[in-house]
């Protein structure tokens, strides 16, 4: 059963597939486009994410204790890095292909989205929000407060932000391949680190910085004794 209604499509879902095709192999030459033509087109960076963790990646588990649950985990290199780096880590994607990639390679992953029921409720020690992934289903307030109610008190919760700090969208998206094929829409938001921290008043800020011109925000879940 779940916690909260489900978005009701998956990122890059549907129509000619493209991130399930990048994921097994074809172009990774994607990208992120608006149904409104004014918007921007953006490079999705499927590349960095199908690589091994780089530095900017890595020091998102700087001074992080397990269990950890990267949300929204695709084919698997925070979760590598996190086991790599000694800590307890799953990955949860309801994504069937990043699944199956990850799992074929040994990595611990849920197939389900992030607000049906979890292991761990309230229990885990550290969350990653990477590569966007705050902006899942088009909610960053009702994805933070699910965050929350997933971590311990005091756990942790690392969100990239969107480079431009200006940023605070919500609208639907397609992911597009270079040979012009689309996926069915999906609700997405972006936020900039003020925009972040705005929707983020259930936390308390514990850490920002910037690596390699990504922009990290780490958060906490207030102790019971801060309550």
């Amino acid at each position: 059963m779940s916690l909260l209604a489900p978005p009701p499509s998956r990122f890059g879902a549907g129509g000619a597939e493209p991130w399930a095709a990048a994921l097994r192999g074809a172009s990774t030459a994607l990208a992120l486009v608006s149904e409104d033509p004014a918007v921007p087109v953006e490079h999705l960076d499927v590349a960095r994410w199908t690589a091994p963790a780089d530095e900017a990646d890595r020091s998102a588990l700087d001074d992080l204790a397990g269990p950890l649950l990267d949300v929204g985990c695709g084919p698997g290199r925070m979760v590598r890095a996190a086991l790599d780096a000694g800590l307890q880590a799953w990955g949860v994607d309801a994504d069937p292909v990043a699944v199956a990639t990850c799992r074929a390679i040994g990595l611990p992953v849920l197939r389900r989205s992030v607000f049906d029921r979890l292991p761990l409720e309230g229990a885990w020690s550290a969350l990653l929000l990477l590569d966007g992934n705050v902006g899942i289903g088009g909610d960053v307030p009702a994805m933070l407060a699910r965050c929350r109610a997933l971590l311990r008190p005091g756990g942790a919760l690392v969100v990239e932000a969107h480079p431009d700090r200006t940023r605070d969208a919500a609208a639907l998206r397609r992911v597009r391949d270079a040979a012009g094929g689309v996926s069915e829409a999906f609700p997405w938001s972006q936020v900039g680190e003020p925009a972040l921290l705005r929707a983020a008043t259930a936390f308390d800020l514990d850490r920002r910085w910037t690596v390699d011109g990504r922009s990290f925000v780490r958060l906490r879940r207030p102790s019971r004794s801060a309550l």
